[in-house]
């Protein structure tokens, strides 16, 4: 026991003392602090039984981007006036294919948040088991209250500089916050017209009638249900009659809230950055998909045509008890209070359908209760996995009929939750999801990183 004590110490120094370098090197980034701190959160154990994990600075250079792409995007509104946005792409890690991760358009995106979230990809790919490496970018730019025209300029601009750095055997990119179906449209027309190439697997999230995949737009919120119920079923129940809470009510809530209703769940509340609904008899997807991909409104429209539902301005959307809840709006959206309440009120499972929404101390609290807790790598890679079903079909040059992806879906889903399981239970950490798909993907990078050398 105090040999294995003193190996546990000496492993933890070195990794604590990996961390140290990551947040010396990557000044003024928190949220790529703490993904980072959450992966080496699991992997004391994996380097205590395999120590040549740490071989050849395996750890350092996973840490480092292999590329990270910093540009100017001018482009001119309606008006004529010139505004200057900043592009990134942070091209993490190919060892295992092609960088593949979204395009997020927010005024918070910064190149900690990129950084973050091309990190997570890393690790969330790998657990696919499909042939993809991890990678991420998108701009501060803002789309809200901008016209159509407006935002063609932009995306033709983003791309001018962009296409230099993608392909369909270096980086496919996809949508994300912001970027939609719209927005890949004006970016692979750009593409298309720089390059002179229809080269239709250098993006994904594209039209149905132009290399697009059906169940591409409803993937992760699809996802993220599935791996719920598979959570559920291990547990010895089922989605049947749960009371379930989905935060947001984008392209993830919405899909989410879908599949949750059609596995027999009732979803009870969602919600925007101004507040949340709560219609007891299950939200109307319908009017809420009207709301939100039509109209382009607000959540707090959906009391106008349902009287019964109450809309709550600001607040916490996890103050509505619950046994099923998916934070699917943004990063660090679940806190250690909203976790508390959760806990209060009786949740059982709580899986990320956005990246990151958990914050460490709520994490800890749902850990301490016994809650089943997916992390987003997991729950939410649905929507990675059909874009690379999406590539496999522009490769072949064929299309794929809506049931037989979401079958194609639902099977990756399944096996990368059994892979979390599995991985949980041969470290001895039974039923941790975190630590099953930290471990899962690490392992299967760090395989590939060895057998390719110091490159």
């Amino acid at each position: 026991m105090r040999r294995a004590a003193a190996v546990s110490g000496h492993v933890r120094e070195r990794v604590d003392k990996y961390f140290e370098e990551v947040v010396r090197r990557n000044a003024g980034e928190p949220e790529f602090h703490q993904a980072v701190a959450e992966v080496f959160e699991s992997l004391t154990v994996v380097l205590e039984r395999h120590p040549n994990y740490a071989d050849g600075a395996l750890i350092e250079r996973l840490c480092e981007p292999e590329r990270q792409i910093i540009f100017r995007v001018p482009w001119t509104d309606d008006n004529g006036n010139v505004h200057v946005n900043r592009g990134f792409r942070v091209q993490y890690n190919s060892v295992l294919g092609p960088y593949k991760g979204g395009l997020r358009f927010h005024p918070s995106v910064n190149l900690g948040i990129v950084k973050f979230l091309g990190f997570e990809q890393i690790f969330k790919n790998a657990l696919t088991g499909l042939p993809i490496g991890g990678g991420k970018g998108g701009s501060d730019f803002d789309p809200k209250g901008r016209s159509d025209a407006e935002i063609m300029r932009f995306c033709q601009s983003f791309m001018t500089e962009l296409h230099r750095h993608i392909g369909e055997y270096t980086d496919v990119p996809a949508g994300d916050i912001g970027v939609g179906g719209r927005e890949i449209g004006y970016l692979f027309g750009q593409y298309k017209r720089l390059t002179n190439s229809y080269e239709s697997g250098v993006l994904t999230g594209k039209g149905l009638t132009w290399g697009g995949s059906q169940v591409r737009k409803e993937a992760t919120g699809y996802g993220a249900a599935y791996f719920v119920a598979e959570m559920l079923k291990t547990a010895g129940t089922s989605m049947d009659g749960k009371r379930v809470v989905v935060s947001g009510s984008g392209n993830v809530a919405i899909y989410a809230i879908e599949k949750v209703h059609q596995l027999g769940g009732t979803v009870v509340a969602c919600s925007d950055s101004a507040g949340y609904i709560v219609d007891e008899r299950g939200i109307d997807l319908e009017l809420l998909k009207e709301i939100k991909e039509v109209r382009r409104g607000r959540i707090c429209d959906y009391v106008d045509t349902v009287p019964s539902a109450k809309y709550v301005a600001g607040g916490s959307i996890w103050d509505v008890p619950c046994e099923v809840a998916i934070p699917s709006a943004t990063q660090n959206e679940l806190d250690e209070k909203g976790a508390l309440t959760l806990v209060e009120n009786g949740v059982r499972v709580v899986a990320e359908g956005a990246n990151m929404p958990t914050t460490p101390e709520a994490l800890r609290v749902l850990r301490s209760a016994g809650v089943a807790f997916a992390p987003g790598k997991a729950a939410n890679a649905g929507g990675v996995a059909t874009s690379a079903l999406e590539m496999q079909q522009n490769a072949s040059r064929d299309s794929w009929h809506f049931d037989y992806t979401d079958e194609r879906l639902s099977k990756i889903m399944s096996d990368i939750h059994c892979r979390c399981v599995a991985t949980a239970e041969e470290y001895g950490k039974p039923g941790d999801y975190v630590l099953g798909a930290n471990i899962g993907g690490f392992v299967k990078v760090a395989d590939a990183m060895l057998a390719m050398g110091v490159i």
